[in-house]
């Protein structure tokens, strides 16, 4: 059994800026051509070793058609394979954040459920380099890679990706120093960004997170309680920091434009469509 179990996706957004769809169907649930992305993150996790997958969802979603969502089976033909489950070989657990309180609050939902270190992914992020057809699908390796890290560490780890200077003030900034995260800055203008890295919804945070969530309080910190929880982390030069390679790509259901531009970009990757969506692209433009 490996040293990390347990995975976090944090899917209690109320997803209001894909309103009226998110009023169907949750933005972690929309499809990245043909698979959802929380099926994406789940396979992700389980990829990384855990079998123990906790959702984080709010009252308004409807837990039973997300179960049933991910209890499906696609059939894989090419990998000597007959079948792909997202919830084989896990347990699954959800947990309600009744109120909007940020990530550190919805983190703490699991306490009580969570023993030693575990994975943090955000409901609505898929990170992947991989762009294979449904028949020969490979799970994302980020998160694998962040329990390896891990492993050498022993320390928290985040992830961060090159966003580059035009969309830092969409994003937490870091500022590193020798591998490790030295501060966060929310949301900077051009001129005030310490770098063009930002944190991308990929954590792996240590065994005393629920300790530290209870003494830097919501109350007190608000929906920044978890910046606070890093800037511990931080100040004690304990917040290792994993680089994403130019070769992931980062795509968000959360955001209209950025899910469409998704679509087009993953589709244009995968095998079975590139070539004639390429033609109609081209067609279409001309």
């Amino acid at each position: 059994m490996g040293t990390v179990r347990d995975a976090v996706i944090v899917a209690a957004g109320l997803g209001t800026r894909m309103l009226p769809t998110s009023a169907y169907i949750p933005k972690e649930l929309l499809p990245l051509v043909d698979l959802p992305v929380l099926h994406h993150l789940i396979f992700e996790a389980k990829q990384a070793g855990c079998d123990r997958i906790h959702i984080i969802t709010s009252p308004t979603k409807d837990f039973t058609s997300i179960q049933d969502n991910l209890n499906v089976t696609y059939p894989m033909y090419g990998k000597g394979k007959n079948h792909l489950n997202p919830l084989e070989g896990v347990e699954l657990f959800f947990h309600i954040q009744e109120e909007q309180k940020g990530l550190g609050h919805a983190i703490l939902m699991a306490k009580g459920a969570i023993q030693g270190p575990f994975l943090v992914l955000l409901g609505d992020n898929i990170l992947t380099s991989h762009h294979a057809s449904l028949n020969e699908f490979q799970a994302s390796d980020v998160s694998q890679q962040l329990v390896e890290l891990f492993e050498q560490c022993g320390q928290p780890v985040a992830s961060v990706y090159d966003v580059g200077i035009d969309r830092v003030s969409n994003y937490g900034i870091v500022s590193m120093e020798e591998g490790r995260i030295t501060s966060i800055v929310e949301k900077p203008n051009r001129e005030h960004a310490p770098s063009t890295h930002a944190l991308c919804g990929r954590y792996l945070f240590a065994e005393n997170t629920f300790e530290l969530l209870d003494h830097y309080s919501v109350e007190e910190f608000g929906e920044l309680q978890s910046i606070a929880l890093m800037k511990h982390w931080m100040d004690a030069g304990q917040l290792h920091a994993h680089v994403l390679p130019e070769s992931v790509s980062w795509y968000d259901s959360g955001l209209p434009l950025e899910w469409l531009k998704s679509q087009i970009d993953h589709a244009l990757q995968r095998p079975e469509y590139a070539e004639q969506l390429e033609e109609w692209l081209n067609q279409r433009l001309n």
